[in-house]
């Protein structure tokens, strides 16, 4: 392909770029932000989940040419006007507008939104047109005009702190000098009596200052409600191309307050920290009347110190590797800096690094008197949410502002003196754990292989005596060869016979004796599938399974099969490497047989209010014995939002998934269904609000039971009088139209109330206890997965595992056994791009934390164990045919040896997905095709569960028609094909014994790959995982792109159209009735229930540790979603995004 030259721009152009409010498809941004930057352009970004306002404040305060976004979740259409009359309503109309979303934004959609005022949509065709680097020449070239040519008297409303007028100066400033100089003269006189401090903030490039800085304007905020702070940060230019990422913005979360101002500086030129306009900046802000300016540098050097020419305090930000305690004597701000921050102070060394610093400040400073502990050198954790160090380092900076600079800033934040020590999730002492599974599993094959060898030589003597004897078979039992069996030997062989069976007890004694009865018994285990009916226990229930089905052709077909192996290191090899299904390392499958009466279809939807997936629910499960349930989420519920007006809020409501935001919307969504039926399970695509989610799941099948004991004992007329009463001013909640064929109203009796408000207190709490106990599903819940990959995360990490922890210390405390805590998920993974040895190696990586994790909060790995489930996508590539074997094994290995847990827990449970990557929007039709190939391999390597996407997926949410024959594909393979009849068909194939091993040691080399970068955690840290399964991504799309990998009706065997890209011919969407009850519910909900000291009651459970999730449970009955965030976010801090 011809290569394209950047565009080369005339002026100096900024652009923010993000992706779109509730959206974590960040990947196409981060490509489009790094050709925009390369072609020369300033570019502010800001990552994924910004909504309009944040978009527009940062173009406004930035003064920028124009703003680009993605958005792929759906609610575009509001979303861009919005955006648009937001900067005409702002008097910014001359910023532009760009934007793309693949293929979620259809052809007339991009029409309507350009006639809008919409600069321009860019389509998937306009991509394979124009290429990449053509798209962002036409979007530079039509964003490339001059800013801040011309003034018109910005300078007599810069008391105002109108951000446009401060933006302004400041381009013209730097821009147009010329334009400015009477403007900053002006300035610069009446600045002669301002007292607004500066603080200068520099450091090495990596320090975590952009955090650091964030985390100080958050206590600012608190500590000062009614004062002001403006933020100039300084990031370096490209000498090459002369652009420069100002990425500075997407680290803050406090920075959106209508009191603080920001404002992005590229130094514009090389090896310089600041830029040359960074007085003018200064200067404009304290014009504008601001009670605090910060200044942030870009990564310094060891010599540089042009800070402190512009600040009245500085702080040197560094980390604890610098090197030998020798290096310090190289950094001139350790001269000059009033105070010191050693940032990360989580790393290794960090204590001998606050003494080295210390020690060298005293020298530099000739502080040979001062204690240390006086010293302004602070060891802060800035990522880290309340974090004690950043308390101290907060108040020490206010404090130096007063006594060098004469601020009027007193502060009254409080501070406790406890060193700032991270909160480890991981304890130090365990990072290794990954390695030592590895270690672990590495030597189990290799004590097998010589057993085997054991077993084998046994095996010789026993043929050779066999031999010797004739028609006298030796007989062995428990001890070894029996003496009888050998007693009435020939005289002439009698001492040879003597030295085999004197040699094979010496052997004898190398062999387990576990692996002596797995020999002795294997024609006993044989038999035992060969019988007709097989028997085993599970919960000491004996349970009765016919072994053989019979074919057409009237042959006997087993369900399980054995080999035929004689020799006994076959049979012990096969044993303890392969088993039968539902034995140790359960590589076949975690049940003797499968379920019968239930297949392992899982039934998905989620779409519009929850009547409508109610509805589809009740379609896709109808006339089946087993109600296996899988709720999608729309993208305001998977980020813990409440639905409203606001057009970036309002077009997402129910769109790409179920809009839930309450009780009663669980209860109406499940209605219908009893959810404490042995028969239901439902499982719950959420991660960021899991637990809110699940309180309202849990608390909907607890109403569910309690409404079935009102209608037993005949209490409805004496019920339904105390729920007239409780809202006799108010508007009830109510099921919004007709109940659907199969729903018998189960769930609906209660809408509005609980258990609790018309039962007895015992009776409801017994009904409670009982309930919870029986409910089966999975809550996804997988925090890990969604920073490296999917991008829902909401809270800080620490408290986002915080919460898991508490599910699942709640679920061992009140006996949940049916249902997962956690469905630890590699299909977000593999969605994002990664091959199945990443998505494997990574998935497990996270089980195997989460597992270290609960055992450091004290809890029973035999307790958690069987509360854990996996979640995996099913492609094409060689490997998936192998992805539930391998899981298993290793999975069970490390359990059984590693963590000496029981069977139950060694099980590793998992459901598949057919890959939704591999849905193609040409020729659609083939989606099928490849489904099918998939779910024969999930079928085949016994999954626990599986979902089949609808072929039309690529282009529109699934129809009815797509849905069953997506529905047909598993049921055709489970009950036509032939071969499926048998439960371990894969068993015995040369090929899957080969690939077996080849995925198994490579996902152990990733565990070692993982443990150098400090475990998962620590990878995460260094974006480890993020950037391998982009790289992955990447080789994937350029193979496909060149025709190296082929796929057919997409880059070969294409139609004589030329398989263009389909569009559908309905898009299936949210309707205005649906979104406006939605909000309706809500705002009834809100003025039904006073929920203050709720919340409150919340939020001091979680200060004081105890379990948040048993607070939750109340609060789910009356709060809303949004509610319960907005409060956790005050004590547990928000995620802090990365680049």
């Amino acid at each position: 392909m011809k290569q394209i030259a950047p565009y080369k721009p005339k002026h100096k152009v900024r652009i923010v770029t993000a992706a779109s409010l509730f959206d974590g498809h960040d990947a196409a941004i981060n490509i489009m932000r790094r050709i925009i930057q390369s072609t020369g352009v300033e570019v502010i970004h800001l990552g994924h989940d910004r909504s309009v306002e944040e978009v527009v404040n940062t173009a406004i305060q930035e003064d920028a040419n124009a703003i680009a976004m993605t958005s792929y979740q759906g609610g575009h259409n509001e979303y861009f006007k919005y955006m648009y009359d937001l900067l005409q309503e702002k008097g910014a109309g001359h910023i532009k507008i760009f934007g793309g979303g693949g293929g979620v934004i259809l052809p007339e959609e991009i029409k309507d939104l350009m006639d809008y005022g919409i600069t321009r949509i860019y389509s998937p065709d306009d991509g394979r047109e124009m290429g990449l680097q053509g798209m962002i020449n036409d979007l530079v070239k039509l964003a490339d005009f001059a800013i801040g040519d011309k003034l018109n008297g910005e300078d007599k409303i810069l008391n105002k702190k109108d951000p446009k007028a401060i933006a302004r100066i400041i381009s013209s400033a730097e821009n147009f000098p010329d334009v400015a100089n009477s403007v900053m003269k002006s300035i610069h006189v009446k600045n002669k009596t301002s007292k607004t401090p500066v603080l200068g903030i520099t450091g090495t490039g990596g320090a975590g200052k952009s955090s650091l800085v964030d985390e100080l304007v958050r206590r600012f905020l608190m500590d000062f409600p009614e004062k002001s702070v403006g933020l100039i940060s300084v990031d370096p230019s490209k000498r090459k191309t002369g652009g420069a990422l100002l990425g500075d913005r997407i680290r803050m979360n406090a920075i959106n307050s209508p009191r603080v101002y920001m404002r992005s500086l590229a130094t514009r030129q090389s090896n310089l920290a600041l830029s040359k306009y960074v007085s003018e900046a200064i200067e404009v802000l304290k014009a504008a009347e601001y009670d605090l300016i910060i200044l942030e540098t870009s990564g310094i050097g060891q010599s540089d110190t042009e800070i402190i020419e512009h600040s009245d305090v500085s702080l040197y930000v560094m980390t604890p590797e610098f090197g030998a305690a020798t290096q310090l004597e190289k950094i001139d701000m350790l001269d000059f800096a009033d105070l010191v921050a050693i940032n990360k102070f989580d790393k290794r060394g960090a204590l001998d690094a606050l003494r080295d610093v210390k020690k060298q400040y005293m020298r530099n400073n000739n502080l040979w008197d001062t204690p240390q502990e006086e010293l302004p050198v602070y060891g802060t954790i800035a990522s880290q949410f309340n974090d004690p160090g950043m308390n101290s380092l907060y108040k020490a900076v206010m404090d130096s502002l007063v006594e060098k600079a004469g601020a009027d800033l007193k502060s009254s934040f409080e501070i406790s003196d406890e060193m700032s020590e991270k909160i480890f999730i991981i304890p130090p002492a365990r990072t290794r754990y990954l390695s030592e599974i590895a270690e672990n599993n590495r030597a189990y094959d290799k004590i097998v292989r010589e057993q085997v060898e054991v077993a084998q030589k046994l095996y010789g003597i026993y043929k050779t005596l066999e031999s010797v004897l004739g028609e006298e078979t030796p007989v062995i039992d428990k001890s070894g060869i029996s003496e009888e069996s050998v007693s009435s030997i020939i005289e002439e062989n009698k001492d040879f016979i003597k030295l085999l069976v004197s040699e094979f007890d010496r052997i004898k004694m190398n062999l387990d004796p576990h692996n002596w009865e797995v020999i002795i018994g294997w024609d006993k285990k044989v038999n035992r599938y060969k019988d007709p009916i097989y028997s085993f226990k599970v919960r000491d229930k004996e349970i009765k399974i016919e072994t053989h089905t019979e074919s057409l052709s009237h042959n006997q077909i087993p369900k399980v099969a054995l080999p035929k192996y004689k020799a006994w290191g076959d049979i012990l090899y096969w044993v303890l490497q392969e088993n039968v299904p539902g034995e140790f390392p359960f590589a076949a499958g975690l049940y003797p047989f499968k379920r019968t009466g239930e297949d392992p279809a899982r039934m998905f939807a989620g779409e519009g209010g929850p009547e409508r997936t109610n509805r589809r629910f009740h379609y896709v499960s109808m006339g089946l014995p087993a109600k296996r349930l899988s709720t999608a989420f729309d993208s305001v519920t998977l980020y813990g939002n409440d639905p409203g007006h606001r057009p970036d809020i309002y077009g997402k409501i129910g769109n790409a998934g179920v809009s839930i935001c309450c009780l009663d919307d669980a209860k109406k969504l499940y209605s219908g269904f009893d959810l404490a039926d042995k028969m239901t399970s439902v499982s719950m695509t959420i991660n960021g609000p899991a637990p809110m989610l699940l309180g309202f799941f849990m608390n909907a099948a607890i109403d569910q039971q309690c409404e079935k004991y009102i209608k037993e004992n005949r209490l409805e007329k004496e019920v339904e009088s105390k729920i007239t009463k409780i809202y006799k001013d108010k508007e009830r909640p109510h099921y919004n139209g007709d109940l659907p064929e199969g729903n018998n109203g189960l769930g609906l009796m209660l809408l509005g109330v609980t258990g609790d408000q018309v039962l007895p207190r015992k009776v409801y709490d017994e009904i409670k206890a009982k309930t919870i106990a029986q409910v089966r599903g999975t809550v996804q819940a997988d925090i890990l997965k969604e920073d490296q990959a999917q991008n829902t995360c909401i809270f800080s990490t620490e408290f986002a595992l915080r919460l898991m922890g508490d599910v699942q210390e709640y679920f061992i405390d009140n006996k949940v056994r049916n249902f997962y805590s956690v469905s630890i998920s590699g299909y977000h993974i593999a969605e994002a791009g990664a091959n199945p040895i990443s998505q494997l190696a990574f998935t497990l990586s996270n089980g195997f934390t989460y597992v270290e994790y609960y055992l450091s909060r004290g809890m029973d790995i035999n307790k958690f164990g069987p509360n854990l489930s996996f979640f995996f996508s099913n492609g094409i590539d060689p490997e998936y045919a192998v992805i539930g074997r391998v899981a298993r094994k290793i999975w069970a290995k490390a359990l059984k040896h590693k963590y000496g847990a029981n069977p139950r827990a060694q099980m590793l449970k998992y459901h598949i997905q057919t890959s939704g990557r591999s849905l193609h929007a040409q020729e659609i039709d083939f989606n099928d095709i490849r489904t099918t190939l998939q779910a024969l391999y999930a079928i085949y390597d016994n999954c626990n569960s599986l979902h089949t996407n609808a072929y039309d997926e690529a282009i529109t949410t699934p129809t009815e028609e797509s849905v069953r024959r997506a529905m047909a594909i598993q049921l055709i393979i489970n009950k036509e094909l032939g071969l499926a009849k048998n439960e371990n068909p894969l068993q015995g194939s040369f090929i899957i014994e080969e690939l077996t091993d080849l995925v198994e040691e490579a996902v152990l080399m990733e565990f070692d790959r993982i443990t150098e970068r400090g475990g998962v955690l620590g990878a995460m840290e260094t974006m480890y995982q993020r950037s391998k399964i982009q790289e992955e991504s990447l080789y994937y799309e350029t193979l496909k792109h060149n025709g190296e990998y082929p796929i057919i009706g997409v880059n070969t065997f294409l139609s004589s159209k030329g398989s263009p890209t389909i569009l559908p011919a309905e898009v299936i969407r949210a309707t205005e009735e649906e979104k406006q009850f939605q909000i309706a519910t809500l705002e009834n909900l809100h003025k039904a229930h006073d929920t203050k000291d709720l919340l409150k009651d919340l939020q001091q459970k979680a200060i004081n540790n105890e379990n948040i999730f048993e607070a939750l449970m109340e609060v789910c009955k009356k709060c809303s979603l949004g509610q319960i965030t907005n409060a956790l976010f005050e004590v547990g801090g928000q995620y802090r995004r990365n680049m």
